[in-house]
């Protein structure tokens, strides 16, 4: 194979920050090659300079043997270059094909510059069906699922002549039936000579596809893995430097059943269908499902963000009305959202802020917040749950990932809990602050607090839950015990079929 990309002593600072340290990386036509590394490694930087949007401080970065220059994200793309980022850049009011050929549209009748709706729905559609998406080109991208609208992001790659395809946590938001197709689209890109550079925190996707890794630690290489060489351990133990031997440790203990029981809830979204379970006092009850199956649904009604149609909840043998999220607080019930930034915490605020918001008047004298008991707890929860800040007055929007969720478990671990709803705990952080997140998971268990998991990672949901409770469609298609925790008995309900049939 023909190498098409090689980079060389790659050196970039962002005022006293060293993000990148002389970072060697290449990659052949035709190759998948897997860039991976704790959040704040130097990943995203080397490929926006890869991208065009950044400029090395030092460091050769050479296309077919040919020192290249790249200056723009324009220059990138015309090099072959294509990006598919974890946010996509897909406008939801324009159609399919629309978007594929977005800023190129091919035009006719010579000065008139028409553009040439015909040629856009017969080129776009010829891409589409490479990749296996069997949509009209005539329709909104808006209103497709998250899965489809990457495949016509990649699609747009395909029209814009790519050689190398950059993905960047491409499976974040995706089902495991969407994640296999997706990983099916990369290889057959492969075969295609398309060079992929796939960036993810799922290492058993890492270990599916990739040909090569290449791992990254503080903004230097820490290793290349050879094919026969990717384990999930050999990726850890280069991106830590350390040896997470527990990482799914799983301590036995008898939970006290009951504890937290949910009785013929019905949500807004599904209220035809009852769902039953409880929660057991020092369990972590996993809630898995396909996207659109309703355990967020539940998590949010349970919470009273959207309070239940109708519910029976009971608390430590005592029944709870939850009408509000105010309800739900005031009894120790609370949520970690599955989008932190939008609905856990306000990013523009710092972390002290974010730490006391939900019960300020604990801070306050005479109806004022008093600044020093908000720094003071702040300060003890953030150092409980190694809160990486330079202090408690940093921006939370300043943070890595994984940062910022401890910080959203911070503002509640601060109330001493009785439940915590995790909805996807770890996603989009790295394997170093998913370790973290899974100890204080334990910790927090194992000192009575009930806990219901939410989370589409699989390998998460096995290892870490107690029991697993399934959903499809809005209904509780069974419950698992620790012994049938199998991906093959939680896929079997997740597409419908009874635990009892």
């Amino acid at each position: 194979m023909k190498q098409i990309l090689k980079m060389q002593g790659i050196e970039k600072r962002f005022g006293g920050v060293h993000a990148l340290r002389g970072v060697n990386f290449s990659i052949d036509d035709g190759e998948i090659v897997a860039l991976v590394g704790e959040n704040g490694a130097g990943k995203s930087t080397l490929m926006k300079i890869l991208g065009g949007v950044h400029q090395p401080d030092a460091g050769t970065l050479s296309i077919d043997d040919k020192v290249a220059g790249i200056t723009s994200v324009s220059d990138a793309i015309k090099l072959g270059i294509s990006f598919i980022h974890q946010e996509l850049n897909v406008l939801g009011n324009l159609d399919v094909a629309a978007n594929v050929f977005l800023g190129r549209e091919p035009v006719r009748f010579g000065p008139l510059r028409l553009i040439d709706r015909k040629r856009i729905h017969t080129e776009a559609k010829t891409y589409i069906e490479r990749l296996g998406l069997d949509v009209p080109t005539t329709r909104l991208v808006g209103s497709l699922p998250i899965a489809q609208q990457q495949l016509v992001e990649i699609a747009k790659a395909l029209s814009l002549n790519a050689r190398l395809l950059i993905m960047d946590e491409p499976t974040s938001s995706l089902t495991l039936t969407e994640t296999e197709r997706l990983l099916e689209v990369v290889k057959d890109l492969r075969s295609h000579g398309v060079a992929v550079i796939y960036i993810s925190h799922r290492l058993s996707e890492v270990e599916a596809i990739a040909d090569r890794a290449v791992v990254l630690r503080d903004g230097a290489n820490a290793g290349d893995l050879t094919r026969e060489e990717i384990t999930h351990s050999n990726m850890v133990n280069l991106m830590v430097g350390r040896n997470l031997e527990s990482f799914y440790h799983h301590p036995e203990g008898a939970a006290e059943e009951g504890y937290f029981a949910i009785d013929n809830l019905r949500t807004a979204r599904y209220p035809k269908h009852a769902v039953s379970f409880s929660v057991g006092k020092g369990e972590i009850l996993g809630l898995a499902g396909l996207v659109g199956a309703g355990r967020t649904e539940v998590a949010e009604a349970l919470f009273g963000v959207n309070p239940p149609e109708h519910a029976n909840v009971r608390l430590d043998n005592k029944p709870l009305q939850v009408r509000s999220a105010r309800d739900a607080i005031n009894n120790g019930v609370y949520l970690i959202p599955e989008d932190r930034r939008q609905a856990g915490l306000i990013i523009e605020d710092v972390i002290r802020q974010n730490i006391t918001l939900p019960a300020l008047e604990r801070y306050a004298t005479g109806g004022l917040v008093v600044r020093d008991r908000e720094t003071l707890v702040a300060n003890e929860v953030c150092e409980k749950l190694k809160v990486k800040a330079p202090s408690v007055e940093v921006k939370t929007g300043n943070l890595s990932g994984g940062n910022q969720q401890k910080v959203v478990l911070a503002k509640w671990l601060s109330l001493n809990p009785r439940v915590l709803i995790f909805d996807e705990p770890t996603r989009g952080i790295d394997v170093g602050a998913k370790a973290e997140i899974y100890d204080l998971m334990r910790e927090l268990a194992k000192a009575g607090v009930a806990i219901l998991m939410i989370s589409s990672d699989m390998e998460e949901v096995l290892n870490i839950s107690d029991r697993v409770a399934v959903m499809h469609e809005g209904r509780l298609t069974g419950i698992l015990g620790r012994a049938d925790c199998t991906e093959a008995n939680v896929m079997k309900l997740a597409v419908g079929a009874s635990s009892q049939g």
